[in-house]
């Protein structure tokens, strides 16, 4: 395989690492600290302010652009305006580097706020009452949705990712609860607590049996909705 060796580069993870120097082909290769990879932003302390900043700043001239050239501001339009030329910003591999500092979901959220307000006869009513409005999520509980969406086709052999490579059915909850209820692991670093494997067990173990065993997918995502719209979603999801 050939390489180019002026676009190849180092990045060292973890405290401990010893930051050796690497050459291909006799040239040292360059050392960062982060980099931009299919359009995610990778640093090498694993946070993910900068890729938040950029969605954020995406999403927010996207949003700036339909205010100033749409005239009939239509609810129905903006709506659809919003979902396909704003949100997606917001969304793009959301699951590799879903937030989980409050300052990152703030500044996310701030798009979906600003939006909500753009509406006519929305100013007055507070951010949960407009979603609920315009059958909106809030973009966190979107995120934990894509995140069960994702479980559930990993369990059902629908996704191309392994169960078994990220998740261990709990054999301890099979007279409590559905039957596939996760297995929490033990880790001790709190970022391990923010990825995918682990932010979603509590929330997934507290869906019903008729949810989790749904015969397809519309029909775990129908559920999903029919929960949202009950205020029955599980407490990560309110």
């Amino acid at each position: 395989m050939l390489f180019n060796i002026d676009k190849c580069k180092v990045m060292h993870f973890g405290r401990k690492n010893t930051l050796f120097s690497y050459q291909l082909e006799g040239k040292c290769l360059e050392k960062v600290s982060e980099e931009k990879d299919l359009g995610i932003i990778i640093s090498n302390d694993l946070k993910v302010s900068k890729q938040c900043t950029q969605a954020y700043a995406k999403a927010n001239k996207m949003l700036g652009v339909i205010k100033r050239t749409i005239v009939y501001k239509s609810t129905d339009i903006l709506l659809q305006l919003y979902k396909s030329l704003v949100r997606p910003h917001l969304e793009y591999s959301i699951s590799a580097w879903s937030p989980h500092y409050n300052k990152d979901k703030q500044l996310l959220e701030r798009i979906q706020h600003r939006f909500s307000r753009m509406l006519p006869g929305m100013k007055e009513l507070s951010y949960s009452q407009r979603l609920r409005k315009l059958g909106l999520w809030s973009l966190e509980a979107r995120r934990y949705r894509s995140d069960l969406i994702e479980v559930y086709k990993m369990l059902h052999g629908k996704s191309a990712a392994k169960f078994s490579h990220f998740f261990e059915l709990d054999e301890s909850y099979r007279t409590r609860g559905h039957s596939f209820k996760l297995k929490k692991s033990r880790f001790n670093k709190d970022l391990r607590q923010h990825f995918f494997s682990e932010r979603i067990v509590n929330i997934w173990n507290a869906l019903d049996n008729d949810l989790v065993c749904a015969s397809s997918l519309n029909i775990f995502k129908n559920g999903l909705h029919l929960l949202w719209k009950n205020d029955r979603l599980p407490m990560g999801l309110l």
